[in-house]
Order: C-alpha cells, then sequence, then structure tokens
C-alpha cells in the first residue's frame, strides 16, 4: 500500500511537471476595510501579479460604500498594473438603468471582464423576480463583456433542488456567460460530478474550480455554514488542536489545498481560481507547485 501510494504521488507530480504550461490561474480579493487591510491587499497584489494570472476579480459589497471601495480597488489595478481587472457586480441593489450605465462607464475604462451574480438578497427581502441570467443578458446588450458566472458543485443554499440549479446555470451559460466559477469545496468527487453534469446537460464552458486555502478554520466554518458547504470529517481532524498555532495550520492548509489541485489536474482540470481572502502566501506556494511562476525576462 505504502508502495503503490508512493507510486501515485510521484506520478501526480510528474504530470504537474509536464502540465505547467497549460495552467491558468485567476486571483479573488476583497476591498478592504481599513489601513492595514489596504496595505495588506496591495502587498498581496504585488506578489501574485508576476504569476500572470488570467484575471483578478474584486468582490461587491451590498452596500453603496463598499461598492466604492470595489470600483477603486478595479481602476487602481487597471491604472498601476497589467492585470485584467474584473470586478464582481451584482444585481440585488441597483435598477437595470444603473447597472447600464455603470456597465458602459467600465467599458469605456477598458474594464471588459464582469464576474456576474444575483447576490445576497438582504434580510425581509421579496422573492427574487431576476436573476444572474438577466445580468448576463443586460450586459451583453451594452456590449461584448467577457463574463464569469457563479456555479454551486453542492447546490446554491436558495435552490428548490440539483436539477434546478443545475438549469439556472445554464441560462446564465445561454445568456453568453463565457465560464463558471464554483464556489470553494473540499470534496474533489462532488466538483468531478457536478462538472459531468454540467456537460449533460450540455454546458460547454470552462468549470473553474474556485480553491479557498484555507489557515483560519474557525472563520471556515462559518463561511461553509453561510453557503451550503459540506466540510469532510477528515479536514476538521487536519485542523484539530490548531487553534492557537496559526503556523501549523498555514502548513496544513497549503498541504490540504496543493493536495486538491494535484487531483484536479490529473482528472483534466487547467484552470483555476483562488479565494485568497487578501493574502497571498499560500494562494503563491499552490501556484508553484502547479508549475505557475513569474515570467523571468532573459537578459538582453
Amino acid at each position: 500500500m505504502a508502495f503503490h501510494h508512493a507510486h501515485y504521488a510521484q506520478s501526480l507530480n510528474q504530470n504537474l511537471a509536464e502540465l505547467k504550461d497549460d495552467i491558468n490561474v485567476s486571483f479573488e480579493f476583497f476591498p478592504p476595510a481599513n489601513q492595514d487591510m489596504e496595505q495588506l491587499l496591495w502587498q498581496s497584489i504585488g506578489r501574485l501579479a508576476p504569476l500572470n494570472p488570467k484575471f483578478v476579480s474584486v468582490t461587491y459589497g451590498a452596500n453603496s460604500g463598499v461598492r466604492d471601495r470595489t470600483h477603486s480597488v478595479i481602476e487602481r489595478i487597471q491604472r498601476e498594473t497589467d492585470l485584467v481587472a474584473a470586478p464582481h457586480l451584482t444585481l440585488v441593489d441597483a435598477s437595470d438603468d444603473e447597472l447600464k450605465q455603470l456597465a458602459q462607464h467600465y467599458w469605456q475604462q477598458g474594464i471588459k471582464h464582469i464576474v456576474a451574480l444575483r447576490g445576497d438578497l438582504p434580510a425581509g427581502s421579496p422573492k427574487p423576480t431576476r436573476f444572474a441570467n438577466d445580468l448576463v443578458s443586460l450586459l451583453k446588450s451594452v456590449a461584448d463583456f467577457d463574463i464569469s458566472v457563479a456555479a454551486y458543485p453542492e447546490v446554491h443554499p436558495d435552490a428548490s433542488s440539483a436539477q434546478a440549479d443545475l438549469i439556472h446555470l445554464k441560462r446564465k451559460i445561454d445568456a453568453g456567460a463565457n465560464r463558471a466559477i464554483t464556489q470553494f469545496f473540499f470534496n474533489v468527487e462532488s466538483y468531478l460530478r457536478f462538472r459531468d453534469r454540467c456537460t449533460a446537460a450540455g454546458i460547454d464552458v470552462e468549470i473553474i474550480p474556485g480553491i479557498l486555502p484555507v489557515t483560519n478554520f474557525t472563520q471556515l466554518k462559518r463561511f461553509a455554514g453561510m453557503t451550503n458547504v459540506s466540510i469532510p470529517s477528515w479536514l476538521h481532524k487536519q485542523f484539530d488542536g490548531l487553534d492557537n498555532d496559526p503556523h501549523t495550520r498555514q502548513l496544513v492548509g497549503a498541504n490540504v489545498a496543493i493536495d486538491m489541485v494535484k487531483v484536479l489536474c490529473q482528472e483534466g482540470v487547467k484552470d483555476f481560481h483562488f479565494y485568497t481572502l487578501n493574502r497571498a502566501e499560500l494562494s503563491y506556494a499552490i501556484c508553484h507547485t502547479l508549475g505557475v511562476r513569474p515570467q523571468v525576462s532573459s537578459p538582453a
């Protein structure tokens, strides 16, 4: 068994070594709430930018104060780096006219990639009448944006069933979305089964796994509770006893994510989206393992 396991690990690593030129990565950040967070964000962007991601996205707060911060982060990325900046855009608190104006504004600024989401409904909201596929259609009516949408391997918390959720995703793709990025997950099987179901449903875009490198397990449990993500018992065991040991948590978190991306690579996945939580270290280490490394320019 030990020999077989070592042999399997070796073949995974060999596969990675051969794949490196085909891998695409993207990174997600969130708008900083204070000066310290701002510093951390720009340090992380500086650290990850040399990995030449396909795009970097910035999440979107539901209230207008956070929304303005999203815009300013996107505009600064656009101004000061060579990265493709992709703002998150949600329907929940904006009229169609406001969304069209914002889309035109982005397009004129050269921001042509958008992550289109319905958005979280404020507590006590009536049932939604507009969905992410409506936002995709609206954006495509303004200009030919490159659009990413969300997918849920373990089913969206508001969906009536897995099948209904898949139909929603197909509507978003049919409306013109270019790719889907999944909610984070830890059960690789559930991603692979979901990808098969997408293919069977005629969804022919890349289903990009969203990878959340974990260092804070307590925070993860809160996130997972809100988003219907199952945390396998083996993951609980990995972090057991490490509440006051952040250094070991870093190593364990990196190891868990690296194991996941190796198996995903073996299964033919070429694109990965990292939920960085504005920290660079783990995402950088995982990318290094994938063979995604800074572009070294050859001497003149």
